[in-house]
């Protein structure tokens, strides 16, 4: 299904630096997809394993908490790139021209420094976490099967600096846009009409044909 938005693409610096960091954003949505999947499969061979040989997975809950960053956060900055993050556009939508690029630039201002105060945060969080001279590098472990902590949340700075990455080349698209008085402006989501879309899908069909 094609997506509600498009990301414009040029020879300019800031295009090529959006099309640098897309594999990577594709990369992190991979690894957080294979979390999703992995987990599937855990519980199937939890629940038989209790069914029929009254022995479930042993630390089944510590592997969904370990898990959890990657299912939540991993994929963010994706997402982003494509417009398809869960938002409020009611009054966004309604707006055109420099006062809709002026709104998306203050947006993504707001968030970038809203994440740079998360990577901070997350990163003390995991070096609290960390520690070579332990075992495991681990100063802290999960309850049931102890499991360290600090990968899972080594994930979450990691996570945000990429999506801090990506708001960057957004507010410097919405801003470019902005001065310039742009129509169609590159490395940042462009909401489609319905038609739009549809014409999006269509040709994804016949791509498969």
């Amino acid at each position: 299904m094609a997506s509600s938005a498009a990301v414009l693409q040029d020879d300019s610096l800031l295009s090529r630096l959006d099309s640098f960091l897309l594999p990577i954003e594709r990369f992190c949505a991979l690894i957080s997809g294979i979390a999703v999947f992995s987990l599937m499969f855990l519980a199937a061979y939890s629940v038989i394993g209790r069914k029929f040989f009254n022995s479930p997975l042993s630390g089944y809950v510590d592997y969904i908490e370990a898990a959890m960053p990657l299912i939540a956060i991993m994929g963010v900055s994706y997402v982003q790139r494509d417009g398809t993050h869960i938002r409020m556009d009611i009054v966004v939508a309604a707006l055109k021209g420099r006062a809709l690029w002026l709104v998306e630039f203050l947006t993504v201002v707001i968030m970038l420094v809203l994440m740079v105060a998360l990577v901070w945060g997350a990163w003390a969080h995991f070096d609290r976490s960390f520690d070579l001279t332990k075992p495991l590098w681990s100063r802290d472990s999960s309850i049931d099967i102890g499991l360290p902590i600090w990968p899972s949340k080594l994930i979450v700075p990691i996570a945000f600096a990429v999506l801090c990455v990506r708001l960057v080349l957004q507010a410097v698209g919405y801003g470019r846009a902005f001065i310039l008085g742009l129509e169609h402006p590159v490395a940042v989501p462009l909401v489609l009409s319905v038609e739009e879309q549809a014409r999006a899908e269509a040709a994804q069909l016949e791509g498969h044909d």
